[in-house]
């Protein structure tokens, strides 16, 4: 039976090649990380009824349901059709399954919907974000943190999004208790001091993290109504060279951050090496042939920033380089 499996195919159907003869395990996306229990449940069951009886969870917030035979895809392709509708993920023939296995499940941290530091609604730009890159075979990865504590691990990804938010003082509500100041020291960057019993923000060190917000007993710092983002790109794992993402935009809008990206998805449809395998080819690999330069002209194409936003002009990765040389000293 094994030997008669398009392996491809089963692949792009978000089914994993297991090595357990006869075996395959179905890939559950979850944009976002949130998923209601009602469509939970539905994953165990249909973990009892095709898989081994077990789930597991992925590092991008993903659900796999392993041991399923191979020929029960068509009938799990279909149990999990009240999931798929329930997470809102396209879709291009009910009951078919996931059309893709490529743009890697979009990783969000709670965000603005439960934690007091997320600068805003992290599993709504998740989902937005998944509606416009989903379906796709590229291997791309996106994720979403609320603040700089960057809990989502998003320098670990192609694009991570950063939120930002420009905190905003009102000096009648200050009483000068210092608590602002106390903890932007010990939580974040030491951006604020007291002069002459108020407290003034150095605009070029703050990171717009708005743990002054957090911490502010009267309400004299609170959020600003616009959003703002921080941009990190080329984070990878891997064999070659694993990298930590690097800044690239700071104060970003959003509008701007969704532009970016979906022309980066044209940048790798232009440059990607026609011999990759299944069209996995890290972008940072893509960005280091064509050089950081013919990355940004097709990045920025068309992008709008605001005034705030500032653009590095040159971005260096540092990474892993084996040394292949015998000589250990």
């Amino acid at each position: 039976m094994a030997r008669d499996i398009n392996t491809k195919k089963l692949k792009k159907n978000a089914f994993r090649y297991s090595k357990v003869r006869g075996e395959t395990a179905s890939r559950i996306r979850i944009p976002g990380g949130v998923i209601n229990a009602k469509s939970m449940a539905r994953i165990a069951e249909v973990a009892e009824e095709f898989g081994n009886g077990t789930i597991f969870l992925t590092n991008r917030q993903g659900v796999e349901i392993p041991g399923i035979r191979l020929e029960d895809m068509p009938a799990v392709n279909k149990a999990i059709q009240a999931i798929i509708d329930d997470s809102g993920v396209n879709q291009e023939e009910r009951d078919k399954g996931y059309p893709a296995s490529g743009t890697r499940n979009v990783v969000a941290c709670p965000g603005s919907r439960l934690c007091p530091f997320g600068c805003y609604d992290t599993t709504a730009l998740a989902r937005k974000m998944d509606k416009m890159i989903f379906p796709n075979n590229l291997h791309v990865k996106i994720a979403f943190t609320g603040c700089s504590n960057d809990c989502g691990k998003v320098r670990m990804d192609d694009f991570g999004i950063i939120g930002m938010t420009e905190p905003q003082y009102d000096p009648n509500r200050c009483v000068g208790c210092e608590q602002c100041v106390k903890f932007c020291k010990i939580r974040s960057v030491g951006a604020l001091s007291l002069v002459n019993g108020k407290v003034v923000r150095d605009t070029e060190k703050c990171i717009g993290c708005g743990v002054c917000v957090a911490y502010c007993p009267t309400r004299a710092w609170t959020r600003s109504r616009d959003h703002y983002f921080r941009i990190v790109i080329m984070g990878r794992t891997g064999k070659k060279n694993p990298r930590l993402a690097e800044d690239f935009v700071k104060w970003a809008d959003e509008e701007s951050v969704f532009r970016m990206i979906r022309n980066c998805y044209a940048y790798v449809e232009e440059y990607i090496d026609p011999g990759a395998y299944e069209g996995k080819e890290h972008i940072g690999y893509i960005v280091d042939r064509t050089g950081f330069d013919e990355f940004v002209k097709w990045v920025m194409k068309d992008v709008e920033l605001n005034d705030k936003a500032e653009v590095a002009s040159r971005v260096y990765w540092g990474g892993k380089h084996y040394d292949r040389s015998n000589n250990l000293m």
